[in-house]
């Protein structure tokens, strides 16, 4: 097994592992925050994250930009040349610190009037808000070093030192919130453990890579050895932002269009949606880095070979989300809250349309990054535009469908069509043909699964209206069937699903020694 492939199984299981640790975590700690803590307390807490979260648009694009430019000297292990694109990468991200420093006193000073109706102490929100900025700040000025082991497919190390302090800090936030129900220690506890956090992983940095010298005054200087950086950086901020307006829009346009009650009903179905496919995105998304090391060694065969490897695996996994959410997604919700709950099935069909769309063009947006191509930002004010019309349009007449619609449209012609001609073009060099006579194999192949294991499920008598026992029958048997026909149709007629078998195998063996 090649050490890109270790690197990135071992990121994808450290981000399994954590996922599900911290999922049962989460729940469980909710409760009891809610119950001895008060829901208003946090609700403060959530509106404060909010609110910091839009503070950060500043940073969209930075991050991605930088580990674009380390995977090459990764790759040949120039560390000259690391350094001095980190002490840039500092140099930028104390400036970003310093904005939201600014932004985050200047917004504070409102919060009288902000939550002038609210029956928590001004102290305690303004204390909330400084740790939840303070821990914001640490990654900025400090923390900002971690970026390194992300783009050297190191990212597990990452997730093995924040989440384990993450689940000790909820673990004890638990025990106080039980034993003190006082907020101010709460508060105080959320702080520490990011500080103690910045500074176990900076400990693990400089033991990893004990000859990293970042100097962010030279890095102001270094920015006209680097000019790319920053250009790079404006043509990611907006498609960052792009990809942040839509995201964040859905809500407020079911809002608009249809009514508050309906935002709770689209909520619950976007939620599970969220959950079941970040279990997904943990471990697909595992393989960024390990793309742009294989991009930057300059292996066309090997890079073309990898690519429709993981085309396959991603229209796989769209297509089972799609199955799965189709036939799964109402008996749950009507089995978990009641049938009052379902929405229209015009809403469901086009959801898994775009949950398609939206799994499926991981491979492209993986590539296109490892490439470095961000120029073509019309296609993001185009899409943002095309989803903004159609959604105001269709929105006004059809509801929840008309939004749907609008992202469904937008996506089609920008993410289908554009990006993987952006890509071929400009960064493999190759017809758009060659893409499009594996691509549609794959959309082929999932559609006739779907059809197949779709009336197969129809034809069997089970009943899963009865509980959650019965559901989960249901379920395990609507997978196996579709399963089954699945692998079947994409080993026989998936480009790349020959060599992914090969790598999967090997991979197997390599974990039986």
């Amino acid at each position: 097994m090649g050490e890109r492939v270790s690197k990135s199984i071992k990121n994808a299981e450290v981000n399994l592992l954590f996922y599900f640790l911290t999922l049962f975590l989460s729940f469980f700690s909710r409760k009891v925050f809610l119950s001895n803590l008060g829901a208003e307390f946090i609700g403060l807490q959530g509106t404060l994250s909010n609110i910091l979260g839009y503070m950060n648009l500043a940073e969209l694009g930075i991050g991605s930009c930088i580990s674009f430019f380390l995977f090459k000297p990764l790759q040949s292990n120039n560390r000259l040349e690391i350094n001095e694109i980190m002490s840039v990468f500092g140099y930028l991200y104390r400036c970003i610190g310093y904005i939201i420093l600014s932004v985050g006193i200047f917004i504070s000073l409102f919060f009288p009037l902000i939550f002038h109706n609210d029956e928590l102490p001004l102290f305690i929100i303004y204390f909330s808000f400084l740790s939840i900025l303070g821990s914001s700040l640490i990654g900025y000025f400090i923390n900002y070093r971690q970026i390194l082991l992300s783009a050297d497919q190191k990212g597990y190390l990452v997730a093995i030192y924040f989440q384990s302090a993450n689940m000790i800090r909820i673990a004890l936030q638990i025990w106080l919130a039980i034993r003190f129900k006082n907020l101010y220690i709460w508060v105080a506890t959320e702080f520490l453990f990011s500080l103690i956090g910045c500074i176990v992983l900076n400990w693990r940095i400089n033991k990893e890579y004990p000859w990293l010298k970042t100097d962010k005054k030279a890095g102001k200087q270094l920015l006209k050895k680097y000019p790319t950086i920053l250009t790079n950086t404006r043509q990611i901020f907006i498609h960052k932002i792009k990809d942040f307006i839509l995201n964040k829009s859905d809500e407020l346009f079911v809002f608009a269009f249809v009514s508050l009650k309906m935002v709770a009903y689209y909520g619950n179905y976007t939620m599970i949606v969220a959950k079941v496919g970040q279990i997904f995105s943990s471990i697909l998304d595992s393989t960024y880095a390990g793309v742009g090391n294989l991009v930057a060694e300059g292996n066309k065969q090997n890079t073309m070979k990898v690519f429709w490897e993981l085309m396959t695996i991603r229209h796989f996994v769209a297509g089972f989300l799609c199955f799965s959410i189709f036939h799964f997604i109402e008996p749950f919700i009507s089995t978990w809250l009641g049938p009052e709950y379902i929405l229209s099935h015009n809403i469901l069909i086009l959801l898994c349309i775009h949950i398609y769309i939206s799994t499926s063009r991981g491979v492209i947006d993986m590539y296109n990054h490892s490439h470095g191509l961000y120029a073509d930002v019309w296609s993001a004010w185009t899409e943002l535009g095309i989803n903004v019309v159609i959604t105001i349009i269709a929105g006004f007449y059809l509801g929840i469908t008309g939004i749907l619609l609008g992202k469904i449209v937008s996506t089609l012609l920008i993410i289908v069509l554009w990006k993987p001609y952006y890509l071929f073009h400009s960064g493999f060099h190759e017809s758009i043909y060659t893409y499009w006579r594996g691509a549609i194999r794959n959309y082929t192949v999932s559609i006739i699964s779907f059809i197949i294991a779709h009336y197969s499920l129809t034809l069997i008598p089970i009943k899963y209206n009865s509980g959650f026992l019965s559901l989960t029958f249901y379920c395990s048997v609507g997978l196996i069937i579709y399963l089954a026909i699945n692998f079947l149709l994409i080993s026989l007629f998936c480009k790349g699903a020959n060599d992914c078998r090969r790598r999967i195998n090997n991979i197997i063996q390599e974990k039986k020694k």
